[in-house]
C-alpha cells in the first residue's frame, strides 16, 4: 500500500523530510479496525513530531492521526463497527499514522462520519474536536448554562481555536473574547460567533482596557504560551481556570497564586497513550460533533484543500503550518 513516511529528523524543505513509500497491509485484530483512508488533515502535532522523534532503526516512521475513511475489516472484538462503515478519528500517537492507504485505529476513538460532509471536509475535524470539547468540558468544566461568565481563547483562528469557538457558542452561554491580529483572521471568527475579538500582538490587559472588558472567568491559550503569560495573569479573575494545550519551554505558574487560578493540560492523546478507563469517551465526543454538523450546529474549519494525499503536498502542508499563520485547517483528500 502507499504511504508517506521519514526515517530522519529533517527540515521540511528537504525531499527526505517526507517520502512516498510502500508498506505492507494492516490486519485488523483485537479492537482494532482497518480503515481505508480517503483523507486527512495535518496538524501542529505533526511536524513537531516529524522534527524530533526518531523512526525506528532501519523503518519508516508514518505521521497522520486525523482521518477519514471507510472500514475494511475489523478486530474479533470489536462491537462498535462493521465493514463499510464511513469513520471519522483523529488517532494515537504511539501507533504508525493515518498518511497511508490503510490505516489501523482502535475503535474505541473513532466516530461514525458526518452524513452532510464530505470526506474531505470531515477530515479537518476529528482531532480539532476532541481537543476542544476535552479542553472545555473535561478540563476547565466550564459553566455551560452561567451567562454571566467569560472565556478568553487566545489563538482562535486555528484548527483548535476555530472548532472552540463553535462549541462556546453552540453549547455555552459564556460571553466568547477571542484573540487574532489579521482582517481575514477577525472575520472568520466573526463569522463562527466570537462576541469580541481583540489583537494578541499587543498586551492583552491593554486591549482589554480599550475595548471596556471585565477580567475573565477562563482563559485558554492555544499557542505562543510564554509570550501571553504575564497578561493572561492580568485579565484573569481571582479563582479562574487557565488552560493550554502548546508545548512552552518553561511555565511558570507562580504568579497564578495570589489569585488561585488553576492550571489544566490538555492533550487529546492521553487517553489513547495510556488506554484509560474512559478512552471511548473519544467516541462518544466524535458522534456529538458529527450529530451536531448534521443539524447545521457546527461547520467545518477547512482553510485550504491542498490536493492528494502524498510526500510533495504533505511537505507543503508541514510547511505552512510551521509559520503558524493558518487559518481553519488544511486537508488532503486522496491517493
Amino acid at each position: 500500500m502507499k504511504a508517506i513516511g521519514y526515517q530522519q529528523n529533517l527540515p521540511v524543505e528537504n525531499e527526505l523530510s517526507l517520502q512516498d513509500i510502500e508498506l505492507e497491509m494492516p490486519i485488523a485484530q483485537g479492537q482494532d479496525i482497518l480503515v481505508e483512508v480517503k483523507a486527512v488533515s495535518v496538524n501542529p502535532a505533526d511536524f513537531k513530531i516529524r522534527q524530533t522523534a526518531p523512526a525506528p532503526e532501519g523503518e519508516y516512521k508514518v505521521l497522520g492521526y486525523d482521518a477519514t475513511g471507510v472500514v475494511k475489516s475489523v478486530g474479533e472484538n470489536v462491537t462498535l463497527f462493521k465493514p463499510g462503515d464511513k469513520v471519522w478519528y483523529a488517532g494515537d500517537v504511539t501507533r504508525s499514522g493515518s498518511n497511508a492507504q490503510y490505516h489501523l485505529v482502535d475503535e474505541r476513538i473513532v466516530g461514525g462520519l458526518p452524513t452532510t460532509l464530505s470526506y474531505g471536509e470531515a477530515a479537518a475535524l476529528p482531532l480539532t474536536s476532541i481537543t476542544a470539547w476535552e479542553l472545555l468540558f473535561d478540563r476547565l468544566n466550564v459553566a455551560k448554562d452561567d451567562a454571566s461568565k467569560s472565556i478568553l481563547v487566545i489563538g482562535a483562528a486555528g484548527g483548535v481555536g476555530s472548532i472552540m469557538v463553535q462549541l462556546l457558542k453552540q453549547l455555552t452561554k459564556l460571553e466568547i473574547i477571542a484573540t487574532a491580529s489579521r482582517a481575514e483572521t477577525i472575520s472568520w471568527l466573526e463569522d463562527l460567533g466570537a462576541d469580541t475579538i481583540i489583537n494578541h500582538r499587543n498586551p492583552l490587559s491593554e486591549e482589554f482596557a480599550a475595548k471596556g472588558l471585565a477580567n475573565v472567568d477562563y482563559v485558554v491559550s492555544l499557542n505562543n504560551t510564554e509570550q501571553h503569560l504575564v497578561e493572561i495573569e492580568k485579565v484573569i479573575k481571582p479563582q479562574g481556570k487557565f488552560g493550554l494545550i502548546d508545548d512552552p519551554a518553561t511555565l511558570d505558574i507562580v504568579p497564578f497564586k495570589t489569585k488561585a487560578v488553576s492550571v489544566h493540560w490538555e492533550l487529546m492523546f492521553t487517553r489513547s497513550i495510556f488506554k484509560t478507563d474512559d478512552m471511548q469517551k473519544q467516541h462518544e465526543i466524535l458522534n456529538n460533533v458529527a450529530n451536531m454538523i448534521d443539524k447545521g450546529q457546527i461547520k467545518t474549519t477547512v482553510g485550504q484543500n491542498l490536493g492528494p494525499i502524498n510526500a510533495a503536498n504533505l511537505r507543503k502542508a508541514h510547511q505552512f503550518l510551521e509559520t503558524q499563520t493558518a487559518k481553519g485547517k488544511v486537508v488532503l483528500e486522496g491517493f
